[in-house]
């Protein structure tokens, strides 16, 4: 699981040193829970770091913008030393009793950082962050299904660059929302940064793909998840969803929750134990079997088992299953090997770039086979064998990690031996946590891997984070030695609606054939000669996609180096109105990345720089959505 948590240590203090915790029994008055009037902050409220200096700021502070917006005379302002300084402001405990919580808040859009959260039992339910800009705006929680919880008030300045700082004031609880549009959502899965073909979840957190597993007609996407929070914590379980084509998802109750006993649910892989060698199944059917880490000090791996389709999982009793061996030790990932009929564990093992290999006959005794180094690379592991240009007689063996890099190598159920160095296939901005599915038909059998697109921005959104889109894996021979190749699955191709196309076009400087262009959710397929163009471009909902003939780089939200020695240039481009997925030269490399889309980032258009070039073909696909 990855580990990418700033979180705050708090000691609980008893209700009766709650100044507001059981005021205003009348439910038409509102209940101030702090208005920062007075020149210190209110009874009960702590801070740490400097951020926050001894009380409420009363007008602009020095080198600050002019802030307004705020009620009274006094307001949080943590630009106190400037926007280096970090802190923590956190108010005693209090009970929900108004269907809302209002406030007005302004400063700076760092989630996670520079934030107004609500805590209950320490974990994050609500939080908001300001637009940066110096006015505070109206903000409104709805606390309907919170109502009688015990919470309390952390403000957060966790951040040290430009717009490193918060504005909050007047945090009132009320029946009536200070801003309506807060409370009113449109309907799950219509809202205007939902992705439309890839998978989000309902509502809450979600971060690393975990037991990624093909069975009876359905494929598994478990994942981290935390629904009762926007934000990423420690607190953990896996939630589950299913599909019959990878495209259309039905999300499921959460699968596996933490409990005293293992701790934490953090990331792991899924097996269909078609052989029963683990014993959990009953009758014909085999078991779908869980591995996943304990994360309770210390870190340990464990066992869940499933005999009704994964609707329902039972922990193996005798948890864990492989006990911990060095700090963080975790995510394990686990397949069948057939040539010597063991199950193989690849586990991160968290000191430096380490990684582990394990084997097992039963799924729960396990033995070392070998430590394993990947420079720059940690967490998440997949290990998985492919044929080589397609030649099922010559099967190669990918250990990726978590960024997805891989090394492709040689097994032989005991010692992984890699042939070159670590290899990169994606270069986005936002590809992390990648997993492959386990127990694909051999007829079908294609390799098919998720990543989690990690650190995409939906602000104002019940969900928090995206996966993929889901991507075929090839390995191919290069002038370079074997690489892996990606591609979108052929299932795609369900979701086309109405169609642009242009071919045998003569491409020249000033020329924009999709100017008239408009959506947001789009399969592009492009087909260029190059000719004596210095750069191709794309832009696609304001975002640029550039081809760099010179260089021999690709530019799409990151960059990837892309040779070509033909002049001959193939893009796939997928949209999804909050991300873009590019594909070049049939999956040579990808770029998986997301973006905010902004009011104004409306823009389309192709264009060419130095001279002209041809378009053999160029496809834009529109899409439809995949919920219902």
């Amino acid at each position: 699981m990855t580990r990418r948590i700033a979180i705050s240590a708090f000691v609980l203090i008893s209700l009766a040193s709650a100044p507001f915790a059981a005021s205003a029994n009348d439910r038409t008055t509102d209940v101030v829970v702090a208005d920062f009037e007075g020149n210190t902050y209110p009874p009960g409220w702590t801070t740490t770091g400097a951020a926050f200096g001894s009380g409420p700021a009363h007008s602009t502070l020095p080198n600050q913008q002019h802030v307004d917006g705020y009620s009274g005379h006094g307001f949080v302002n943590t630009y106190l030393a400037g926007d280096p300084s970090i802190g923590t402001l956190t108010s005693p405990l209090f009970t929900l009793q108004r269907d809302y919580l209002n406030f007005l808040i302004g400063g700076g859009n760092h989630p996670a950082q520079t934030c107004v959260n609500l805590l209950i039992d320490d974990q994050i339910i609500r939080t908001a962050t300001g637009s940066n800009d110096e006015h505070l705006d109206p903000r409104s929680w709805d606390l309907r299904l919170l109502r009688g919880k015990i919470a309390r008030i952390q403000i957060l300045d966790n951040a040290t660059g430009d717009w490193g700082h918060i504005n909050l004031d007047q945090i009132v609880q009320s029946d009536t929302p200070a801003n309506p549009d807060d409370i009113t959502p449109p309907a799950l899965y219509s809202e205007h940064l939902r992705p439309q073909f890839h998978f989000s979840p309902a509502k809450g957190w979600m971060n690393d793909p975990n037991g990624l597993v093909f069975f009876s007609g359905e494929y598994h996407l478990f994942f981290q998840h935390n629904p009762n929070s926007l934000q990423q914590t420690p607190v953990m379980s896996w939630g589950h969803a299913v599909s019959p084509d990878l495209l259309h998802w039905t999300q499921l109750p959460i699968a596996l929750s933490p409990d005293p006993h293992d701790g934490w649910i953090w990331s792991g892989s899924a097996v269909v134990d078609w052989k029963n060698t683990s014993g959990f199944g009953i009758g014909a059917q085999p078991p779908l079997v869980a591995i996943y880490t304990a994360a309770k000090d210390p870190f340990a791996q464990a066992l869940a088992y499933s005999n009704d389709h994964g609707r329902t999982w039972t922990k193996f009793p005798a948890n864990p299953v492989l006990a911990h061996i060095a700090n963080q030790n975790r995510d394990p990932h686990v397949i069948w090997h057939a040539p010597t009929s063991h199950w193989i564990m690849a586990l991160y093992k968290d000191v430096g770039n380490t990684f582990c290999l394990f084997s097992s006959t039963d799924l729960k005794n396990w033995t070392h086979l070998q430590d394993l180094q990947m420079p720059g690379c940690t967490e998440c592991p997949d290990f998985f064998p492919l044929p080589l240009d397609g030649d099922t007689s010559n099967l190669k063996w990918i250990f990726t990690a978590a960024n997805g890099k891989y090394l492709v190598g040689n097994f032989d159920g005991s010692t992984f031996k890699p042939e070159q160095e670590v290899r990169q296939v994606d270069f986005g901005r936002n590809f992390y946590a990648v997993q492959t599915y386990s127990d694909i038909p051999a007829a079908d059998g294609r390799r098919i891997q998720i990543a989690w697109m990690a650190g995409g921005k939906y602000p104002h959104m019940p969900f928090n984070q995206q996966m993929s889109f889901p991507a075929e894996l090839s390995l191919h021979t290069t002038p370079d030695g074997p690489r892996l190749f990606r591609n979108p699955i052929r299932e795609l191709n369900q979701l086309h609606t109405s169609q642009h196309h242009w071919s045998n076009l003569e491409l020249k400087p000033g020329d924009n054939p999709l100017a008239s262009l408009t959506g947001d959710l789009f399969d592009i397929h492009a087909d260029i000669d190059l000719g004596q163009a210095a750069e191709i471009t794309f832009i696609i909902c304001g975002q640029e996609i550039t081809y760099n003939a010179k260089a021999k780089t690709l530019t799409a939200l990151g960059t990837a180096p892309l040779p070509i020695t033909d002049g001959h240039l193939k893009l796939q481009i997928l949209v999804d109105r909050t991300s873009i997925e590019t594909f070049a030269n049939d999956g040579r490399i990808s770029l998986t990345s997301c973006f905010l889309p902004g009011a104004n980032q409306k823009e389309f258009s192709l264009t060419t720089q130095g001279a002209p070039a041809h378009i053999q073909s160029l496809v834009i696909h529109e899409l439809k959505s995949i919920w219902p």
